[in-house]
């Protein structure tokens, strides 16, 4: 038989991270000294404690990156240092190693539960340490890459924060910029009385309401829900409240001047025909809205209205009497060279004219149910002894009862005409 020289292979060295430091804890200078010359020898820092009282000393200043302790030793036990170790606050994670001569699976379980990371029976045998301080570095290292993640991730959500706080901030003032839009929540005309209501489910919403008044006995009032939430439709908001300015009626497209001494009303669906073709005419909008626009003759009680995709208004008549009136229509900015039809309603002394959004007919409640015109019979007919804005608050009040006070999903607007006769 040929026998074959037997070949030592050279080990890879232990893949030590520069800095990597051991603190050893031993009674027996010997037993740290035969240590020391190993890790030193593997690239490791050593610092050196004769108890485990001058080691809890060492950790308290010193960011030890491994511990390397034996666990019978005089005055406080290895055992001991490793629970009180755990409970110094750190900026990383120390790996810790237990020497035993014990091997008895119940010792390492409660060695385990106090902290230690894992054990070596003595004599040590350097081949299993290295061993071990591999499996260590490679833990270290993991909590290392985490550490450096955790704090991308904070400085990201850190610059977020201050995005947010700008952004939150702007959208404050542009809600107090969009409440200035409706200026006035209650508006008397003569013998009719005006209430009004906007509550947006976020900072700003796509609802407006508003009403204005060209001279004596004549009255124009509307409900506009733009597509969308937020501040894309809250800037389509702003914008059609210029086209409908109450303060500059020059600026108001609903509105024309006669012999140059008065302003005159268009018809309703002269004014949503305008409103759609200007929509159109603008690039890059993509934008909507439904609306129903109304003028009153306070003298007759005549009103005359439009419908372009809005719900349909309703007319709560002095007697109790609910009734949905008009035909639906399309959009606004919708449909190019679109038909709108003005429709009338007669008013008599103590009605009441009512034009919403569809975040009232549409809001569901607890059990998921929409609305509908349905319900909003039933809400309106509980506020027959009411007037004025205390009809539209409760209206609200019990719509978000019905939700159970959950936060609003979509925009709620209202417009309210109390008509007192001439």
């Amino acid at each position: 038989m040929t026998r074959f020289a037997k070949t030592c292979l050279p080990a890879e060295p232990v893949p030590v991270s520069p800095g990597r430091t051991v603190l050893l804890v031993d009674d027996s200078r010997a037993q740290r000294r035969i240590l020391r010359a190993s890790l030193q020898k593997w690239g490791y820092q050593v610092i050196e404690a004769g108890s485990g009282a001058q080691a809890l000393e060492i950790c308290g200043v010193y960011p030890v990156d491994f511990i390397i302790s034996d666990w019978m030793m005089p005055g406080m036990t290895g055992l001991e240092f490793c629970t009180r170790f755990r409970a110094l606050r750190r900026a990383s994670y120390g790996y810790f190693i237990l020497l035993t001569s014990k091997s008895e699976t119940r010792e390492m379980v409660h060695g385990l539960e106090n902290g230690a990371d894992d054990f070596l029976t003595k004599p040590v045998n350097a081949s299993e340490l290295r061993a071990r301080l591999m499996a260590g570095e490679r833990i270290l290292g993991m909590e290392q890459e985490l550490t450096a993640k955790t704090q991308l991730i904070s400085a990201a959500l850190s610059e977020l924060q201050g995005l947010y706080d700008a952004i939150d901030r702007d959208l404050i003032q542009a809600r107090k910029i969009q409440d200035s839009l409706v200026p006035e929540r209650f508006c008397q005309f003569g013998k009719a009385q005006v209430s009004m209501l906007m509550k947006p489910c976020g900072h700003v919403g796509g609802d407006l309401v508003g009403v204005f008044s060209p001279g004596p006995q004549r009255l124009a009032f509307y409900s506009i829900d733009v597509s969308g939430h937020g501040v894309t439709s809250a800037l389509m908001t702003a914008r059609l409240a210029g086209y409908l300015n109450g303060r500059f009626l020059e600026q108001n497209i609903a509105l024309e001047r006669r012999y140059n001494r008065f302003f005159a009303l268009r018809p309703p669906h002269e004014v949503a025909q305008i409103l759609n073709d200007r929509l159109l005419a603008d690039r890059g909008v993509e934008e909507y809205f439904t609306m129903a626009y109304g003028v009153m003759d306070l003298k007759t009680g005549i009103a005359r209205l439009v419908q372009a995709g809005h719900p349909h208004p309703a007319v709560q008549r002095a007697s109790g009497q609910i009734e949905f009136i008009g035909g639906g229509g399309v959009p606004v900015g919708l449909i190019p060279g679109a038909r709108y039809d003005t429709f009338e309603v007669m008013l008599a002394p103590g009605d009441r004219l009512i034009l919403y959004s569809d975040g009232f007919t549409e809001a569901e409640g607890h059990t998921g149910k929409m609305l509908e015109e349905c319900g909003l019979r039933t809400l309106l007919s509980r506020t027959a002894t009411l007037t004025g804005p205390k009809v539209l608050d409760t209206l609200f009040q019990q719509l978000t009862q019905r939700q159970n006070n959950q936060p609003l999903t979509d925009d709620v607007s209202a417009v309210l005409l109390e008509y007192v006769g001439a």
